[in-house]
């Protein structure tokens, strides 16, 4: 660990201290300051001369002011002579953005790839991107992890009776994620079938798959607004469901978000913390369970620092005296 350091933005301070326990180390000295005009500075408190540098920041609301706090920082350990420049970036923001869904569209996700490897990243991990051909704008390694398998090891654990329980994508785009559950946890799969004329709206409600009946975990990498997702839940409700739990990667719990969430059909939605769930939030809702990523984290960065298989990583979610830490 003396070759390594591990730094905290503004984004996920909560997490590097955990990802620094697990690693028997400290968090990184780093200050990060805005001035009154909005401009940024980014200074280091401790030498990075010749190491390998972890910089973990994910990039939610305010999303530019947080992405520029990153690429700022890059710039500020590339100019302290970092060995290596490694970007934990949990959950990566304008995913949504990539392709050109409309004429005359950006695809953003391409310009934040690009803006990364300009100012010196060589590696960045990331958590359950929304799109994984994003992996392909980048010209340097990109590590995508998987919450999948923490979910289905919480699931099991959570001693629902799986030979009555199915998992469902709440769209056809979220089929293969469903699928990767449904293998963990040995259920069937369904699909909602549906339409959103408008932004959060939702017409032409069908269910490919037998619910009625039963326990359903519907999986999805993103909630943001919470209309799309609560209302696939009810439909899945209109369709004789038992209880209705949600499994996220990403809880960016926008707007009234968590008032939906709190007077829908669902039982229990579980997130992980890519994003902190703010006690402001935590206070209005009852029905959110938050799991950690920080031991996968800090098991990618030793795999990553002594160049080990990744793949590895996952082995937290089959041991069994392995339990991801509910927050």
């Amino acid at each position: 660990m003396a070759d390594i350091k591990v730094f905290s933005l503004s984004g996920n301070s909560g997490l590097v201290e955990e990802i620094c326990d697990y690693l028997g180390t400290t968090p990184g000295k780093i200050s990060v300051k805005h001035f009154a005009d909005g401009e940024t500075l980014v200074e280091l408190g401790e030498s990075v001369r010749g190491k390998q540098v972890y910089i973990v920041q994910s990039t939610y609301q305010p999303v530019n002011e947080r992405l520029m706090e990153l690429l700022i920082a890059i710039d500020t350990v590339k100019r302290s002579s970092a060995k290596d420049i490694i970007c934990i970036v949990p959950y990566f923001g304008y995913a949504r953005q990539d392709r050109k869904a409309q004429p005359r569209q950006p695809i953003t996700a391409r310009l934040v790839a690009d803006l990364l490897s300009i100012a010196g990243a060589n590696r960045v991990v990331t958590i359950d991107l929304h799109a994984p051909q994003i992996q392909g704008f980048f010209s340097f390694p990109v590590d995508e992890m998987k919450s999948v398998p923490m979910m289905g090891q919480y699931f099991k654990n959570k001693g629902l009776d799986l030979e009555n329980t199915v998992v469902v994508s709440p769209d056809h785009g979220g089929a293969n994620r469903a699928r990767q559950l449904a293998e963990i946890l040995g259920t069937p799969i369904a699909i909602v079938d549906k339409r959103r004329p408008r932004p959060n709206e939702v017409e032409a409600q069908s269910v490919i798959g037998e619910v009625e009946g039963k326990d359903c975990i519907v999986i999805d990498d993103i909630c943001d607004t919470g209309g799309s997702l609560c209302a696939a839940c009810q439909i899945l409700k209109d369709h004789g469901a038992k209880d209705v739990y949600v499994a996220l990667a990403h809880g960016v719990f926008s707007k009234d978000a968590i008032e939906r969430i709190e007077n829908s059909v669902i039982k229990e939605l579980v997130v992980s913390n890519t994003i902190p769930l703010s006690e402001e939030k935590k206070a209005k809702t009852t029905k959110i369970t938050v799991l950690s990523v920080g031991k996968m984290l800090a098991k990618l960065i030793s795999a990553v620092s002594t160049d080990s298989p990744i793949s590895e990583v996952y082995d937290l979610y089959t041991s069994k005296s392995e339990q991801t830490k509910i927050i």
